[in-house]
């Protein structure tokens, strides 16, 4: 059992959506935060670094976005569904410009690759929530 599913499980109003569907979208959040930290420090590296800009810029702002999202996410005892809403929107709209903008580099860069697919995962995750929300 993942560490986010165990502390949710234990919690006295536990989860204000599906389980599992919380936790995957809390799990692709913070996946989808390293691996784009990851991705723009390894464009940084690149001697191609011109070309990277709009990658790296989007790297670093969907991973604050992911992270402060799965943060939301965790917390229950207060959910608030309004707020929660903007913020998963706010990180599916993240997660694709980031996974559109990877996607451009992956054929020379395989770390982009490797983003842009976490970012397609934690794009879904979003939509699954958004969808257990409305």
């Amino acid at each position: 059992m993942p560490d986010a599913r165990q502390i949710l499980a234990t919690h006295r109003r536990g989860p204000q959506i599906d389980a599992d569907i919380l936790v995957a979208c809390i799990d692709a959040c913070f996946d989808c935060a390293q691996s784009c930290t990851a991705c723009a420090d390894a464009d940084l590296a690149e001697p191609d670094i011109d070309t990277l800009r709009a990658c790296i810029t989007l790297c670093l702002n969907c991973s604050d976005v992911c992270a402060a999202t799965g943060r939301v996410l965790t917390r229950q005892t207060e959910f608030v569904p309004e707020l929660v809403l903007a913020m998963v929107q706010a990180c599916a709209a993240a997660c694709r410009l980031c996974g559109d903008e990877c996607d451009r580099h992956a054929h020379h860069h395989e770390h982009c690759r490797i983003c842009e697919g976490v970012c397609r995962r934690c794009e879904q995750a979003c939509n699954e929530v958004l969808t257990a929300l409305r």
